[in-house]
């Protein structure tokens, strides 16, 4: 059983900085892909960013690219998306999601994602 833990979260200001972790366990733990992504009230859950475990190559929504940035830590099978210059548009439930194959050449979609976290709040006031 396979599980993903994020930590982080709560509320800033808009042009703050928050900080998300997540942390995958379980047995087989076997991966290749591991993301973001949120979902604000009324909206469907979109795509943040996601980080491969091999190589560390990343990929960001427009609407993040060159504010948010994900790194890893293989020994620790976890990520960290590093959110800076925050706006009110980013207020959402942050999920991580993780992808034992690379299915998708761009590994953006839902559908990617093997295993979900239950997601922590972001909140960010203007």
């Amino acid at each position: 059983q396979v599980q993903l833990v994020e930590s982080g979260g709560g509320l800033e200001q808009a042009g703050g900085s928050l900080r998300l972790s997540c942390a995958a366990s379980g047995r087989p733990l076997n991966i290749d892909t591991m993301g973001w992504f949120r979902q604000a009230p009324g909206k469907e859950r979109e795509f943040v960013g996601r980080i491969t475990m091999s190589g560390g190559y990343t990929y960001y929504a427009d609407s993040v690219k060159g504010r948010f940035t994900i790194s890893r830590d293989n020994a620790k099978h976890t990520i960290t998306l590093q959110m800076n210059s925050l706006k009110p548009e980013d207020t959402a439930v942050y999920h991580c999601a993780m992808a034992s194959r690379r299915t998708f050449s761009l590994m953006s979609v839902e559908a990617a994602y093997d295993y979900w976290g239950q997601g922590t709040q972001v909140t960010v006031s203007s």
